[in-house]
């Protein structure tokens, strides 16, 4: 039994979670503002084909799975957008998480960060 406590930040707000956790649940199960928009209602819920749950991150997570490099590769989002889909991320390590404005999370201006 793995009883590895990592720190996820984000939206000023430091949050405990253990190695592997899915940090799109984290994230939900903490009340952090995942979505943007129309997306709080209309998202895939967490099976990686509509992207609205992009995040930036900052630390250690797992490499991209082929849904996430899948849905990135799609417009509107780019794969050289440095984003990760939040329900395809497992958190292996202290992590730093922001969001960015437009429906799908991936325009350029910040909604919030890992400060707040």
């Amino acid at each position: 039994m793995n009883t590895t406590c990592l720190h996820v930040l984000a939206q000023g707000r430091t949050i405990e979670c253990k190695l592997g956790a899915n940090l799109r649940k984290v994230l939900l199960q903490n009340d952090i503002d995942l979505y943007n928009y129309g997306a709080k209602v209309i998202n895939c819920r967490g099976i990686g084909s509509c992207g609205t749950c992009s995040v930036f991150v900052e630390g250690q997570v797992n490499e991209p799975n082929w849904r996430d490099t899948t849905r990135r590769s799609l417009p509107p989002h780019s794969p050289s957008d440095n984003l990760r889909l939040a329900c395809q991320t497992e958190v292996l390590g202290d992590v730093k998480v922001a969001k960015y404005d437009g429906f799908w999370g991936q325009k350029s201006q910040t909604v919030w960060t890992s400060k707040g």
